[in-house]
């Protein structure tokens, strides 16, 4: 489906938009892709980096429609990955996470939607279900105008991913343990029994690839991931870099959970379970309110939400398992 297309990456030059490229760059699917971002000087350093004729750069940024417009000018397939993500800044200019995450994500399905575009695929996170941050919320707020929009288009299919954490992902707790230790640091844990997901972005990818294979308009998918609990992830560094370093408890942040939600017992009442991923098909009852106030869903109050306190569970050899497989580990250790 991908041969002598075009995909657009917006968010290209992040974490997630060169995992995707890294996938696809050589391989015969897609004869172009293009990377949207705002960052001139990412582009720059990957451009350098890969100098490959089959990679288009576009400046752009998503709160401005007009960019987008152009650059998904015959373009097929759209990652939309751009966001404001980190928790922090989000709490502190949440507006700005609305403009780039819940708004931008409606420019990015209506320029794609005015150019024929035949399927977006949205990135979206655990922390928007059941969100008790800004960031979460805003992207909550983002799954809601995709899923509005898949419903009045006909030509072009919009669908939703929705990611745990990824492991050594910019921003995240790994590289931070690693330099930690690098530099003979103390470890610092916010909460030893928090528990995450152990998603690689390899596997993010695959379900990307998913989505845009079996994806219809506004399904939302999710893959199934082990966790652990942050102090076994902690122990599993210290012991793969034979470290020494202590290990201070911080307290858990503003706006962090104990544990990640990727699917609510609302969506998990209504989800299919495809084997890897599951698919939760998109709420599609009209304005017909006796559905929403007079009639409800016995199965709701039955059915328990898919989080990491309930996945499968990594001890620390497992853990060590999977981080050996991580590029950053391989190269931090030489292996």
């Amino acid at each position: 489906m991908f041969q002598q297309k075009t995909l657009l990456i917006t968010g290209g030059t992040g974490s997630f938009g060169t995992a995707v490229l890294n996938r696809f760059l050589h391989t015969d699917h897609f004869k172009e892709i293009r990377i949207f971002s705002r960052d001139e000087k990412k582009q720059d350093d990957m451009r350098n980096f890969y100098k490959n004729d089959k990679i288009k750069y576009y400046i752009g940024d998503v709160r401005n429609l007009h960019s987008l417009e152009l650059a998904t000018r015959g373009v097929d397939y759209v990652f939309h990955a751009a966001a404001l993500k980190q928790v922090p800044s989000c709490e502190f200019f949440p507006m700005e996470a609305v403009k780039t995450n819940v708004e931008g994500t409606q420019n990015v399905i209506r320029a794609a939607a005015s150019n024929g575009v035949k399927k977006v695929i949205c990135l979206s996170t655990d922390k928007a279900a059941y969100p008790i941050n800004a960031m979460g919320i805003s992207k909550a707020m983002m799954e809601k105008v995709a899923i509005a929009e898949a419903r009045n288009l006909e030509d072009t299919v919009v669908c939703l991913t929705r990611y745990g954490n990824v492991m050594a992902s910019r921003g995240s707790v790994i590289p931070l343990f690693i330099n930690q230790i690098k530099n003979n640091e103390t470890l610092t844990i916010t909460d030893p029994k928090m528990t995450r997901f152990l998603m690689s972005l390899e596997e993010a990818v695959e379900l990307v690839l998913f989505a845009f294979e079996n994806g219809n308009p506004g399904d939302l998918f999710v893959n199934k991931a082990p966790a652990g609990t942050i102090g076994d992830l902690a122990q599993a560094l210290r012991e793969m870099f034979n470290a020494t370093n202590e290990v201070k408890i911080i307290g858990t942040r503003h706006g962090e959970k104990l544990y990640e939600t990727l699917c609510t017992r609302e969506e998990m009442a209504k989800a299919e379970d495809m084997g890897d991923f599951y698919r939760v098909p998109a709420d599609n009852r009209d304005l017909n309110y006796a559905r929403y106030f007079s009639e409800g869903e016995e199965d709701v109050s039955l059915v328990e939400d898919y989080h990491s306190h309930n996945t499968e569970q990594c001890n620390v050899e497992e853990m060590k398992n999977l981080l050996k497989n991580l590029p950053l580990v391989q190269e931090e250790l030489n292996l």
